[in-house]
């Protein structure tokens, strides 16, 4: 009897962990949106294998940035990204996005990123916005880059806040930076809640 109920008991314990693990998979980054992207690209002069996507609905603290690998559906580097101040609603989870230069909010859609300089905070890939949503990304300086204050690895404490740029840590930028440059195409940057 008491066989039965330790082995129930693990299995018990393992379907639960499987089921989070299956669930957050899910959650992380929905297929519906890794096919939107796919039919956006095919046949444009796109990186076919290589994606990124920020899934703004995650809790800031989490892993909510991710390059993605197209041909295979995995996930290849997950990193903690932050979102813009303005995003920020008073006594609310939610969140609020805006295309508008001062808003100091995340823009969301489509991105291509472009190419890399040295500035203030080091490495960083300037972003050409794609929809309504995100048009005046370079014209507002929305770039993806590195902030010290970001961390390496999940938290339940927020991360901190840009003025709208997608921030990494340090490591995840230099990781991200590998896939960037040894693409010779043009790599999509996804950003959605």
């Amino acid at each position: 009897m008491m066989k039965h109920l330790i082995f129930l008991f693990i299995f018990l314990i393992s379907c639960s962990k499987f089921e989070s693990q299956a669930s957050n998979a899910v959650d992380y980054l929905p297929k519906s949106k890794v096919l939107e992207i796919k039919n956006y690209i095919k046949g444009k002069n796109y990186n076919q294998n290589l994606a990124v996507f920020i899934n703004f609905k995650i809790h800031s603290g989490k892993y909510r940035y991710f390059v993605y690998d197209l041909k295979n559906d995995k996930i290849l580097q997950k990193a903690i990204v932050a979102h813009g101040e303005g995003c920020v609603v008073k006594n609310s989870e939610a969140l609020q996005f805006s295309n508008v230069d001062g808003s100091h909010q995340s823009s969301l859609g489509k991105y291509e990123i472009r190419e890399s300089y040295n500035g203030r905070f080091g490495k960083a890939y300037r972003l050409d916005g794609l929809d309504q949503t995100n048009s005046n990304a370079r014209s507002r300086a929305i770039v993806l880059h590195s902030y010290y204050c970001i961390e390496d690895n999940e938290s339940p404490n927020p991360a901190c806040l840009s003025f709208g740029c997608p921030m990494l840590s340090k490591n995840a930028l230099n990781q991200t930076s590998k896939y960037i440059d040894q693409s010779k195409q043009t790599i999509i940057l996804y950003a959605f809640y």
